[in-house]
């Protein structure tokens, strides 16, 4: 059964993942203790023979071998091989789920387009869904050893209603040399072709609609029959064992605690009988294989394997209730909550901020702010586009200064021209903004200066 923990995981928290530790069904600790048992009993027998049966000779033979083992031990890219090895097999894994054939799309199809609430009517959509199922069922049998146990024969299929006894004369007298899953999807296409001579499929596109979510279906079906018979290369699947094998085995005699070459090492030399460390690499390493172990075929009895039973059970119930009891079966129509009153409250959920967009409340920059604004960005070089864009013509005031103006003028004609009259008569005198910005920068400079 698959195994999950998604409600445990559903908010992070303090040592979230740490519950599932302590799990076993499902577990690295179900799928690893044996090799690794295996793996603590060996080194622990070449520890004894080396501390308590070989004499000093062969004690400093031991000590070299043990060095040199540990030295090119760490050439197997172990991290590389495996990593790419599991990659691969998830990505298949996860394919072989996404390619199980489901019957809901199939079955809404049917019932929309096979009319008639008749007993021919429904004879029709429920033996089209039953040859669905039953393409499913011989394609799972195929590949799946829980379905193969439940079905063993073609007979036990008749007995749990998948398939007539004619149906399985018929299809036992159809010779072929290969898989016979797709036979039921024959019949199913020919049936609804009939169906539509009947005018119970009212026209030829609803006819083209199921033919093409049968044909959906039917090439989930046989991607499951091709991820069956293309592996893995066998040639990787060798590589990667051998890599942790025969790294493991070297680590049985190069990291067992011998005495230090040199004299000087004793002083960091510690004896702990126990390699942690190395008990915690192969726990990682060989753990790591054992997920590619699993996970490459998902279709057998470990713990984390697809439920295809399960699936079989609720495929063949929902498609039978969606074509027989759902079919124009409809609850009576009603004005709902909202008919009237236009803004939908939410009174089960909090009130919070509606997000509209990132930019929604961005404040918009006027024109004249946008060009007082100083620029700190680097500039850069024009870039000439054509048709060229009108360039923005800034507005320039004049600022008069004058005794008496010679003809008044309306300011709303005029709004860019301000008039000073000053206390002492001078010289009639118009300057622009632009003149009295240069000067006044002028003027900081040489007080800067």
């Amino acid at each position: 059964m698959t195994v999950s923990y998604t409600l445990e995981v559903a908010n992070a928290r303090f040592a979230g993942f740490t519950k599932l530790l302590f799990r076993w069904k499902g577990s690295i600790y179900k799928l690893l203790y044996k090799e690794f048992l295996l793996f603590c009993f060996l080194y622990s027998l070449f520890s004894l023979i080396y501390r308590c049966v070989l004499t000093d000779g062969q004690q400093e033979l031991f000590e070299r071998a043990a060095r040199h083992c540990n030295k090119f031990a760490k050439l197997i890219p172990m991290s590389f091989v495996l990593g790419f090895y599991v990659t691969q097999a998830f990505q298949r894994w996860w394919g072989q789920y996404t390619s199980f054939p489901l019957p809901d799309n199939l079955m809404m199809v049917v019932s929309g387009n096979v009319h008639g609430s008749d007993e021919r009517g429904r004879l029709l959509r429920r033996t089209l869904m039953r040859y669905a199922n039953l393409s499913s069922v011989l394609i799972l049998r195929s590949i799946s050893t829980r379905v193969h146990k439940r079905f063993p024969t073609l007979q036990h299929i008749v007995d749990a209603g998948f398939m007539t006894e004619e149906e399985m004369r018929t299809l036992d007298h159809l010779y072929s040399d290969f898989n016979k899953y797709w036979m039921p999807l024959t019949w199913f296409a020919n049936l609804a072709s009939k169906a539509r001579e009947e005018g119970r499929v009212k026209d030829d596109i609803a006819l083209r609609l199921l033919m093409d979510e049968l044909n959906n279906y039917r090439g989930k079906c046989s991607m499951l029959f091709h991820y069956d018979w293309i592996s893995i290369p066998l040639v990787y699947t060798q590589v990667v064992t051998l890599a942790v094998y025969s790294f493991f085995a070297f680590c049985l005699i190069g990291r067992q605690f011998v005495k230090p070459e040199r004299a000087d090492e004793l002083k960091v030399h510690v004896d702990l009988y126990v390699p942690v460390f190395t008990l915690l690499e192969f726990f990682f390493y060989a753990g790591w294989l054992k997920v590619g172990e699993l996970i490459i075929n998902p279709f057998g009895e470990d713990d984390d394997d697809f439920e295809t039973n399960q699936l079989i059970d609720r495929n063949i119930q929902v498609s039978m209730l969606a074509v027989d009891d759902m079919h124009q079966n409809l609850p009576p129509l009603e004005k709902d909550k909202y008919w009237t009153d236009k803004s939908f409250s939410r009174p089960f959920s909090p009130a919070k901020p509606i997000f509209m967009g990132s930019t929604y409340d961005m404040r918009a920059v006027d024109d004249d702010e946008e060009d007082s604004a100083p620029s700190y960005l680097t500039p850069m070089l024009s870039v000439s586009v054509w048709p060229p864009a009108p360039k923005k013509q800034k507005k320039s005031r004049r600022l008069c200064c004058c005794t008496k103006p010679e003809k008044p003028t309306d300011p709303a004609l005029d709004p860019d021209t301000i008039h000073i009259t000053p206390a002492k008569p001078c010289v009639p005198q118009c300057v622009s903004s632009e003149e009295t910005q240069h000067k006044d920068h002028q003027n900081r400079d040489k007080s800067v200066a």
